[in-house]
């Protein structure tokens, strides 16, 4: 039986696999950690760091022309939340080619982001909706106005303090009292 094992371990040695011993399958086995998919998943998807940057690169630079190219088509609001909400999919996914997709829904689903999370990624798919489906280019209109709103406050979920700050200049701007 040992003979087995260690013929096993030498074919997941072969085609890749990192061979563990069994107290280690035994614990992932039996773990019920929520991100098992996600743990598996990068295991899977290992890449060199001159993959994830160019990884990065394409992905970024196809999100990038595509928000870019979709101002040519600003007065269509249809083609404009495709080509437009498309470009923000790539540039988000972009990031996960540099810190990986389990860091990446990790820190997307953070409690200090998972409202920004949850609404950018609702307007993402409110806008598609509105422009390939409905037609209707006021709601297609509305609905890529709270997209980049959406992004806005997502990309400012980032940067320590900047949500606050941004919140009290509003607030100071549009404060009514005289």
């Amino acid at each position: 039986m040992e003979k087995m094992n260690k013929a096993f371990e030498k074919v997941k040695i072969m085609v890749g696999m990192d061979a563990e011993d069994e107290d280690q399958q035994a614990a992932a086995l039996n773990s019920s950690n929520s991100f098992a998919f996600m743990d598996d998943f990068n295991r899977n998807c290992t890449l060199s760091t001159t993959q994830r940057l160019y990884g990065f690169a394409i992905c970024f630079a196809a999100g990038l022309t595509c928000t870019l190219l979709s101002m040519l088509v600003f007065f269509k609001p249809i083609k404009f939340a495709i080509a437009f909400t498309l470009g923000n999919l790539l540039s988000l996914g972009s990031t996960a080619f540099l810190i990986g997709p389990k860091r990446q829904v990790t820190m997307m689903l953070d409690p200090v982001r998972i409202y920004a999370t949850a609404i950018y990624i609702a307007s993402m798919i409110i806008a598609l909706f509105c422009a390939l489906y409905v037609h209707n280019k006021l709601l297609t209109f509305l609905a890529i106005i709270l997209e980049f709103g959406a992004l806005v406050w997502y990309s400012l979920s980032y940067i320590p303090f900047a949500r606050s700050m941004v919140s009290k200049i509003m607030v100071s701007c549009f404060d009514t009292e005289f």
